[in-house]
């Protein structure tokens, strides 16, 4: 089967596309022939090296979605032919707070959605939304679930809340800026791009403010009246700044640390006095993706697409990913 392989390290451009076996359903799991991958920026920073424990070669992607094609041993058969979404991880375990220690995300070390059928446990599917396109489907997992996590399981979101998305142009960010919205609260974003700020208030954010501004967190602050939650992913300078707009008993939620660790420490005073809180986050539980499929599917969302690559382009998909081009997803049509 046609597959997206990485055999070394050094950038998208060593992408190749390559025939691989086809893998065979064992006890207790399904083949998924996958119609449409998604990219997320880890897919990225495993090509250029900066990933934990990388082990080559490997085939990337965590999101995807498909028909169930053959099952193994001690599956019901009848569930050949359902249309699925994947759940991006394995072996969660048993606590909610974190996961275990065999916790790992697809796409490398086991294998990823970007090939042709992939196997997973029958626990890992989820039947598709009826209203999405296999685009939009394969959209979903990684990103929605790790924001799912971030605003509904730790900030616990509720209606009339003012939430801050920073960066919106990353899919992990419009899709906090999508479950904000839909479960009543009002949403301010960041971002360094005119064009992504504008894009995000016609999705639905209230108003954001470019990033490269001096005093932007004032701006929002002023613009919202403060924030009862930020949800970010960037950490740096930005960690501080967005700390500024937080209202009494607010919530930070951070998933990531592209600009590392920020330049100056907490003002720890302000934090107590606040009695601020502030949540580190991956990923999310089988259960939370099921708790999101139903709620997109409950209230017909849609996510936020960038472009639709084929396979045979994925390095271009990988470098558009790197570059931080796109708003919304970028996907990868696989058949």
């Amino acid at each position: 089967m046609k597959a997206l392989v990485l055999s070394e390290l050094g950038g998208p451009e060593n992408l190749v596309i390559q025939d691989i076996k086809v893998p065979e359903p064992a006890e207790g799991e399904v083949r998924v022939r996958i119609k449409r991958a998604a990219l997320n920026r880890r897919d990225a920073w495993i090509t250029v090296g900066k990933y934990p424990r990388i082990q080559l070669p490997s085939v990337g992607g965590s999101d995807g979605a498909g028909i169930v094609d053959s099952v193994g041993i001690g599956v019901d058969s009848s569930i050949i032919g359902s249309e699925v979404v994947i759940y991006p991880a394995r072996n969660w375990g048993d606590d909610p707070r974190c996961g275990g220690k065999d916790f790992r995300v697809l796409g490398m070390p086991d294998q990823g959605t970007f090939a042709e059928a992939i196997c997973v446990p029958v626990s890992d599917i989820a039947p598709k939304p009826t209203h999405l396109s296999w685009d939009q489907a394969a959209a979903i997992p990684l990103a929605g679930l790790t924001s799912w996590r971030a605003l509904i399981t730790h900030g616990e979101v509720s209606r009339g809340q003012k939430v801050l998305v920073t960066g919106v142009g990353g899919g992990v960010a419009s899709f906090a800026l999508l479950w904000a919205k839909f479960h009543g609260a009002e949403v301010y974003v960041t971002s360094g791009s005119n064009e992504k700020l504008t894009a995000a208030r016609a999705i639905g954010a209230v108003d954001g403010v470019n990033y490269h501004e001096r005093d932007w967190d004032k701006a929002i602050r002023q613009m919202s009246g403060g924030i009862d939650i930020v949800i970010d992913s960037a950490g740096g300078t930005v960690m501080n700044n967005a700390m500024n707009t937080l209202n009494v008993g607010g919530r930070f939620v951070f998933f990531g640390a592209t600009l590392g660790n920020p330049d100056e420490g907490l003002e720890m005073a302000k934090m107590f006095f606040k009695q601020a809180r502030i949540q580190g986050t991956t990923m999310g539980m089988p259960s939370e993706f099921r708790s999101m499929l139903e709620f997109v599917e409950q209230h017909k969302i849609e996510p936020v697409l960038d472009q639709v690559f084929p396979i045979e382009l994925g390095v271009a998909a990988h470098q558009r990913m790197w570059k931080s081009e796109q708003m919304g997803k970028i996907v990868l049509a696989i058949s």
